[in-house]
């Protein structure tokens, strides 16, 4: 390419911003994180698929943080901290066949960096892929662009210089499960110098000026860079020849560089606000100590006051860049009662403002599926690698409000109905009795029910919402239900037996094994004979301890929901025709 060439098209990527002028044009969002060779992932590419919420789940030490880490990572190039140790490469080791890399994929809606650097996915929206790849320790990554015209991966990047182009990105917001209490008080002083920022960028002293007040500081800071490199070149030179000299007399052969290049990020050299600005808490009238001073339960709880203050702010700053919210493990140091109030926090923030949200958690509480913007992906670690499954996402459960619904009164209800999402099989069962009479032979054989997870639908109709959720992800699963009668006791049409067809469609052209059970004419009367009129669950504990003959058919139709060739006990069957139940 010719010089002159060079220089038009690395203008143009200075001045292009993926964040439009025009306010009704969506912000640029994460569409997707690829990790390879980082840390405990092999060399089997892991993608996660972005969604306003991400949900990772799984068991400790499977690499769920080092997700995290990785879209940290890479909003860090250009720095030190970009900087892989050896102890991120895999086996801690420098393969050059298998080097780390961190593949993300961007969605911009206005201002592309150029066609060569856009594909249009299915959905019509414009997609720009860049990838980091880390040949050693201690070094720079090198970052690629995928360029549309050769089909394959460019050293001319989209966006030019690492500072210009993670100013097009959002910017990342991480809060580690266990950082130090220092760090932990500079997270949450940045979230609020942030806003303060993004706020200064927009002042005008005259609104019908073009930039802002502080794009033109910043122009003008830039002129003046260039005015200084250009008068001190000649004195740059002398200083390196002159005391060149007085070096060469004891270390024969050898000269000095100053390096006294621009800083190419500008707005490093200028801030409103002090470069430390610190963060206090105290009572009222009293003494205020710093945060990193407080106890980890009070920087927890300051950490959601500001996250609660940030989705509350609605459009206030709607102008503002958008932002990823990187969070292990919310649930540390909160109390029960705020665990569901965190929760609502997360669900609210990317519906009010510009922001996508990554968290790690162990607790149920924290996944609410009557949203239409969370994705749940399980990671789990194989003998020799990191696998990610994508257990549910919104556009292809295909929820109705009908099941958001139940899904929502199950939350209320159940904090802990998603424990499903986090490993094991699956029983669906229709109410609290059968519940509870499952529960009590697992915690009779511990060993035997180990991975059994019984979930309680309380309800026909919500079998249905809770099984759309597990098709998702599950290929075999279980249904208890009752049969109930064709006609009511006063000789009217049953709307539980209607249900009964939508139970049997659940089978219909999925290629999943669901294991559907019906007792006959509903668990009571099928294992005890008999329907107990008040305290059911209570009723059926008292009957399974007393009664051997009891427990062993409760077990034995446990086990034939388990395993699909056991015959379940008399009054139980496994049916496929709605003719089986009458």
């Amino acid at each position: 390419m010719p010089p002159a060439k060079k220089a038009k098209q690395k203008e143009t990527i200075e001045e292009t911003s993926l964040e439009s002028s025009d306010p009704t044009i969506n912000k640029p969002r994460l569409r997707s994180l690829s990790i390879k060779n980082f840390r405990s992932i092999g060399n089997d590419e892991i993608k996660i698929d972005l969604d306003d919420i991400v949900v990772l789940v799984g068991p400790n030490n499977a690499g769920k943080s080092s997700i995290l880490r990785a879209y940290e990572l890479v909003m860090k190039h250009g720095s030190k901290e970009c900087q892989l140790a050896i102890s991120d490469f895999p086996s801690s080791q420098v393969n050059q066949s298998e080097l780390p890399e961190i593949t993300l994929e961007t969605i911009v809606y206005d201002n592309s960096p150029g066609d060569q650097w856009i594909t249009l996915t299915q959905e019509g929206e414009q997609l720009v892929k860049e990838r980091w790849i880390w040949s050693s320790p201690n070094k720079d990554p090198k970052r690629e662009g995928w360029n549309i015209n050769t089909q394959d991966w460019d050293d001319k990047v989209p966006w030019g210089a690492p500072n210009i182009a993670n100013s097009r990105r959002p910017q990342p917001h991480r809060v580690d499960a266990f950082s130090s209490p220092e760090l932990q008080a500079q997270q949450i002083t940045k979230l609020l110098l942030d806003l303060l920022q993004e706020k200064v960028k927009t002042i005008k002293s005259d609104q019908n000026q073009e930039k802002s007040d502080y794009e033109n500081i910043i122009d003008t800071l830039k002129n003046f860079q260039s005015k200084v490199v250009e008068s001190a070149s000649t004195d740059i030179k002398e200083i390196e020849d002159e005391v060149s000299k007085y070096l060469d007399r004891i270390f024969p052969n050898h000269r000095i560089k100053l390096d006294a290049k621009p800083e190419s990020d500008v707005e490093k050299t200028f801030s409103p606000f002090k470069s430390n600005p610190e963060l206090s808490m105290g009572v009222t009238n009293g003494y205020y100590s710093k945060i990193e001073n407080q106890g980890s339960g009070a920087r927890r709880t300051l950490l959601w006051s500001t996250l609660k203050y940030l989705s509350d702010r609605n459009d206030k700053y709607e102008n503002t860049r958008p932002h990823v919210l990187l969070l292990d493990e919310p649930e540390i140091c909160l109390h029960p009662s705020a665990i569901r109030e965190a929760r609502d926090v997360l669900y609210e923030l990317p519906q009010l403002v510009n922001w996508q949200i990554m968290i790690t958690t162990h607790s149920p509480v924290f996944i609410d599926l009557s949203k239409d913007n969370t994705t749940i992906v399980r990671v789990e670690r194989s003998e020799k690698n990191i696998e990610c499954t994508t257990l549910y996402r919104p556009e292809t459960a295909k929820l109705d409000e009908d099941d958001k619904k139940n899904l929502k009164l199950l939350n209320v209800c159940d904090p802990y109905l998603h424990e499903f999402f986090f490993g094991g099989k699956a029983i669906v069962v229709e109410g609290d009795t059968e519940y509870t009479a499952f529960s009590m032979i697992k915690n009779k054989y511990p060993r035997e029910y180990s991975n059994i997870h019984i979930i309680r639908a309380r309800g026909k109709g919500v079998i249905l919402s809770v099984s759309k959720v597990l098709k998702q992800f599950s290929k075999n699963f279980a249904i208890l239900h009752d049969s109930d009668t064709e006609l009511t006791q006063d000789n009217k049409k049953n709307p539980s037996w209607g249900l009964n067809n939508s139970i049997q469609d659940l089978r219909t052209n999925t290629g999943i094994d669901i294991n559907i059970i019906a007792c006959k004419t509903n668990f009571e009367m099928a294992i005890f004979g008999e329907e107990a009129k008040y305290e059911k669950p209570y009723n059926a504990l008292k009957r399974i301890e007393s009664d051997p003959k009891i427990e062993k058919n409760v077990k034995q139709l446990l086990d034939s929901l388990i395993d699909i060739s056991k015959k379940p006990p008399a009054n139980c069957i496994r049916w496929s025709q709605i003719n089986d139940l009458k």
